[in-house]
């Protein structure tokens, strides 16, 4: 159905009231809101037949409109037109007081009736996203509304557009031409956003290439233009992307074609003076009050983002969905959808490569890419189908960072990771295959890797895996040494070793350069997914004994700086901790030494015992620990591994605690 397909576009809640989130803010008294911060606000149908409404879900009666106009107005908001705006970035002109850039987004006929009247009798500026295909459709043909069909009455004509623009008021704002519907993301059939998915070709078996695809958004916005200018109508300066689904090669296209001012759904607040390149906005639901309204400004005015919402968890092996037989693939599919509902997680790292002989480095991905085999196609299926059809908010994308097994033929795959062998047997040794962070060739591969994943499927972060680490004893590669010279370090690894101040120097370099690349692979990704989060997996012995970043090459207080999130495997059987109870606490009392440490820490708790033959936690004892670390003040849970296979662990038991944690955002 069309509303099914449109409200699993807004993947992540873009606005507060849809996922159930209230400030607080109002409990003592009101929130102080930054004069100069800039608010904009989406609507998109304002009709008083909600039973003919286009989209139920974003239909708001003209009372509500205007009541939350007027409020607006009352409470000091000031509404500005796009060219106040790009003055103000340009700096040649000041923006009044808490100011409101108002927009409406399709063109719906009720815009002509139930708003135009409105804002041209208060003098409101309002900015009207046009899609160019559907007024282009004859008058006795229905409208390709998405994947649906819309009588051509309900979407507005060339002579009404012109009129309103002609007024002054209304600022006529691109929307694409024909980018508003879905096109075919994967071999398993999904129907993807226009704007952002490379489209598959199933008689090829092929994926649309980066010139293709380059050509195929400017042309649809350059014939967007084109077509505004052939009605009379001034080309476009504002870009309100489909479904709020955009990466950075459409913005730059949009750039080109003549519109600096791009408009997204991401949350946060829309930092005018920055860029223009991606605003954020609020979208208004058919039941937000004045007050719901208030709140979400409030919190956007804060930023209180997901580091203040409660990330429930639910860690998910891709290798128990995948299997050769479709049927059962899909069977398997079913199953961990199921499972995430019952759960009631708000959030799941997801496994995007594989490790087929078990090595603990990755040989194969599920994702198309140019330098590592595929086993299939299945991360974008998997990720789609959750924030389609489950409550989750947050999907990251599991990657290893440098545990890279590439095919011999690449001769990158020699630049490995060296070990020197510890004297003692029991000392730490990682012992699986990493491609050295010290080698350029290397890298390049490694961003290619990470590159293509972020073409290849929607995704709102990246959890690096507990391979973003090097030992005491690593690396001594000839790229590593040679590093460490160039940066005035002693490459006798056994003397800095046996010198705590150079120990404490060759650390830190080593950290550096770990979360240096880390960052840097997260920006090559947001061309591609520009609101992507960050996560890393961390030892637990790093936030137990501060000695232990010399082991791993991590910092706890740097992690919890360069990081949107760490992910702190507290697995007290795999540390074969003797207390458990004492392991949990004495995490959380490190935590909270750092004034980020409690909203920017997910304690991950496992679920089988590894040491045991991957005997199953019970799910009774991983519920009272997830209700202890509540109690204890954590904000964020989860656990690893979900085997939907086996059913472990019980989500009934699981959701009664996780449901002990509101999902509002938490100051």
């Amino acid at each position: 159905m069309l509303s099914q397909f449109l409200n699993s576009l807004f993947v992540g809640c873009v606005t507060t009231a849809l996922c159930g989130v209230v400030s607080t803010a109002h409990a003592d008294e009101k929130a102080q809101i930054n004069p100069e911060t800039l608010t904009v606000i989406g609507y998109h149908e304002v009709t008083n037949q909600a039973n003919d409404a286009i989209i139920p879900l974003y239909a708001v009666t003209t009372e509500n409109f205007e009541n939350q106009v007027k409020w607006l107005q009352q409470d000091g908001f000031h509404f500005i037109s796009t060219d106040d705006l790009i003055k103000a970035n340009a700096g040649t002109y000041k923006l009044p007081t808490k100011p409101v850039l108002l927009t409406v987004d399709d063109g719906y006929e009720s815009f002509y009736s139930n708003i135009y009247p409105f804002v041209k009798e208060n003098k409101i500026p309002v900015v009207l996203a046009v899609v160019g295909s559907w007024v282009d459709t004859p008058s006795n043909e229905d409208v390709h509304f998405g994947d649906a069909e819309v009588k051509r009455n309900k979407i507005l004509t060339w002579a009404q557009i012109k009129e309103m623009s002609d007024s002054g008021y209304v600022e006529i704002a691109s929307h694409s031409y024909n980018l508003h519907r879905g096109v075919l993301g994967n071999p398993q059939g999904n129907s993807e956003p226009a704007a952002t998915t490379r489209i598959y070709d199933a008689k090829t078996q092929t994926y649309e290439g980066d010139k293709a695809y380059y050509q195929r958004i400017f042309n649809d916005l350059k014939k967007n233009n084109e077509v505004f200018k052939a009605h009379g109508i001034a080309s476009p300066r504002v870009m309100v992307w489909p479904y709020g689904r955009y990466n950075m090669e459409t913005v730059n296209i949009a750039k080109q074609l003549g519109m600096p001012v791009t408009i997204t759904l991401d949350d946060g607040p829309a930092n005018y003076k920055k860029s223009l390149s991606s605003l954020n906005r609020i979208l208004i639901e058919h039941n937000m009050t004045t007050n719901d309204l208030e709140h979400e400004i409030e919190n956007r005015e804060q930023n209180l983002g997901d580091n203040y919402r409660p990330q429930k968890i639910m860690h998910v092996d891709l290798d128990y969905i995948y299997d050769k037989d479709e049927k059962q693939e899909e069977k398997n599919l079913g199953l961990l959808l199921d499972r995430i509902q019952k759960m009631n997680v708000n959030t799941v790292y997801l496994q995007a490569f594989s490790d087929t002989d078990a090595n603990g480095s990755a040989d194969m991905v599920y994702f198309p890419n140019r330098y590592i085999p595929m086993r299939q196609d299945l991360f974008n299926r998997v990720a789609w189908q959750i924030a389609r059809r489950t409550q989750v908010r947050r999907v990251y994308a599991w990657m290893p960072l440098f545990a890279w097994e590439l095919p011999k033929s690449n001769p990158v795959s020699k630049d490995l990771v060296i070990t020197e062998q510890p004297k003692n047997s029991d000392h730490l040794n990682m012992g699986y295959i990493r491609l050295s962070p010290f080698s350029p060739q290397a890298k390049k591969v490694i961003e290619g890797i990470y590159q293509d994943l972020g073409k290849s499927a929607a995704f709102n972060g990246i959890l690096f895996h507990d391979d973003t680490t090097l030992s005491d004893y690593e690396d001594a590669s000839p790229e590593a040494l040679k590093a460490y010279k160039a940066a005035g370090l002693s490459t006798d690894l056994n003397a800095v070793r046996n010198d705590d101040k150079s120990l404490q120097k060759w650390t830190a370099f080593k950290t550096n350069a770990i979360d240096d690349f880390a960052m840097k692979v997260a920006s090559d990704v947001r061309q591609y997914q520009p609101a992507l989060l960050t996560a890393r997996n961390m030892y637990a012995q790093v936030v137990l004994h501060p000695y232990a970043e010399n082991w791993y090459s991590q910092s706890l207080e740097q992690s919890l700086n360069r990081y949107d999130f760490t992910a702190i495997m507290a697995m007290p059987y795999m540390e074969q901790a003797k207390d458990k109870n004492q392991f949990y606490q004495d995490i959380v009392n490190r935590l909270k030494q750092f004034p980020n440490g409690i909203h920017k820490s997910v304690v991950e708790l496992q679920a089988v015992d590894w040491r045991q033959d991957n005997k199953p936690i019970p799910s009774e004892e991983l519920a009272d620990t997830i209700k202890s670390l509540y109690q204890q003040g954590v904000m964020h849970v989860g656990y690893y591994p979900d085997d939907p296979i086996k059913g472990h662990p019980d989500p009934a038991i699981l959701r009664q605690a996780f449901d002990l944690q509101p999902n509002k955002v938490q100051p």
